[in-house]
């Protein structure tokens, strides 16, 4: 796979979605699996809910373990790789946490918290400076890596899914540290299996104390969320080239190799919602940028999501008031596959070679976060004007 361009999907089950382990039924993954597959998709990422993975700081659920197992067995069976993400608390606007990551002072934080399915006020611990949640974190690593350990079917690790929008280091050098010690703990047992992180668009516009460079310090390649429908620099909720700008970015930052690890837009066949597409213009949308991504020495590029949830999830957080999260699917609630899904047959399998241009920065990486709204403003405009 060295040098093959990797396709993937972010996976949860469409009538379960985040309550997945909570009513884990093997038969779903295995008929998912199969329409993953027969999509011509390699790898697949999913997310270990804290809360039920871990749900007290020395204690790990056997009965998770044993399904996440599970999962990895059926992906084996499908030829799929599986890109497991820990210390999962961020999902699609919501902070999903057990409750001895909550502290007792009350805090209102941009993202609701919930905790054994209710909402709660408390502040969050923050995982880079507290020495009790760190170990415990380091302890959750050791029984996940040790249950896959050796697994044909483990591809990569990920230490988490967009961590800034749970807490944020009060320095680089606690970033670093964090890093350190966590990719550390996973290389124990599975030295050979690479190491990333999920970063978001939001990490390179402003300073979260974690950016590429540091992150890029110890994991083997880098990952960054693109999505057009969040960025207020780019020229349309449908601007395919946001995605490889953010993804050169990032490699420019953190002097890795990176993998477009989220990308995708909601869509329906017939939009009601705001902030959602037709399946024509998200065809469009989708063939501009697997076009335009070959010209790119990226890993490769998994979409957000796999399916479109079910309409009984709707009342619940995150759907009820994050209401384009329903619409992401590749496959639409009845699992019949969305337009562009025939499009990822023909994605061009070999990745791009030779060193990107990157002659629109013309500033240094030091440079970038002194004013990193307006870099990545200044910049885009660049690599637009570029044409590249």
């Amino acid at each position: 796979m060295e040098n093959e361009f990797i396709t993937g999907v972010n996976y949860w089950p469409i009538e379960s979605a985040i309550n997945w382990w909570h009513g884990f039924d093997a038969s779903v993954v295995e008929d998912d699996f199969s329409r993953i597959q027969e999509a011509g998709l390699k790898v697949v990422r999913i997310f270990l809910l804290w809360e039920d993975f871990q749900p007290l700081p020395k204690k790990v659920s056997t009965k998770a373990l044993d399904e996440l197992v599970h999962v990895l067995e059926i992906a084996h069976r499908k030829s799929l790789l599986i890109l497991p993400t820990l210390f999962t608390g961020h999902m699609s606007g919501v902070n999903y946490l057990p409750l001895w990551m909550l502290e007792l002072k009350e805090s209102d934080d941009r993202f609701p918290v919930f905790s054994e399915g209710k909402r709660r006020r408390n502040r969050i611990r923050n995982f880079y400076s507290d020495r009790e949640v760190m170990e415990a974190q380091k302890y959750l690593v050791r029984e996940v890596s040790s249950a896959l350990h050796g697994h044909p079917s483990l591809w990569a690790w990920d230490l988490g899914n967009e961590p800034s929008n749970l807490a944020i280091p009060n320095t680089k050098e606690e970033a670093l540290i964090w890093l350190e010690e966590m990719v550390s703990e996973v290389k124990k047992r599975n030295e050979a299996v690479s190491v990333t992180l999920g970063l978001h668009q939001e990490d390179l516009e402003e300073d979260r104390k974690m950016g590429p460079k540091e992150v890029g310090a110890f994991c083997d390649f880098l990952s960054m969320h693109t999505y057009p429908i969040y960025a207020r620099w780019a020229d349309s909720p449908l601007d395919e080239e946001v995605s490889p700008f953010l993804g050169l970015l990032t490699q420019w930052l953190g002097s890795k190799e990176v993998l477009i690890e989220e990308v995708g837009v909601p869509c329906s066949r017939e939009p009601e919602e705001e902030g959602v597409y037709s399946e024509e213009k998200a065809y469009g949308y989708y063939e501009r940028l697997l076009t335009k991504l070959r010209n790119f020495p990226f890993l490769g590029a998994l979409f957000w999501c796999y399916g479109d949830y079910a309409k009984s999830l709707w009342g619940q957080a995150p759907f009820d008031k994050n209401r384009h999260e329903r619409y992401f699917g590749l496959f639409r609630e009845d699992r019949s596959p969305k337009p562009h899904v025939s499009l990822l047959k023909n994605v061009q399998r070999r990745k791009g070679t030779g060193a990107p241009c990157l002659d629109w920065i013309d500033i240094e990486p030091e440079e970038y976060f002194q004013e990193a709204q307006r870099s990545i403003s200044r910049l885009y405009r660049r690599f637009k004007e570029r044409g590249l």
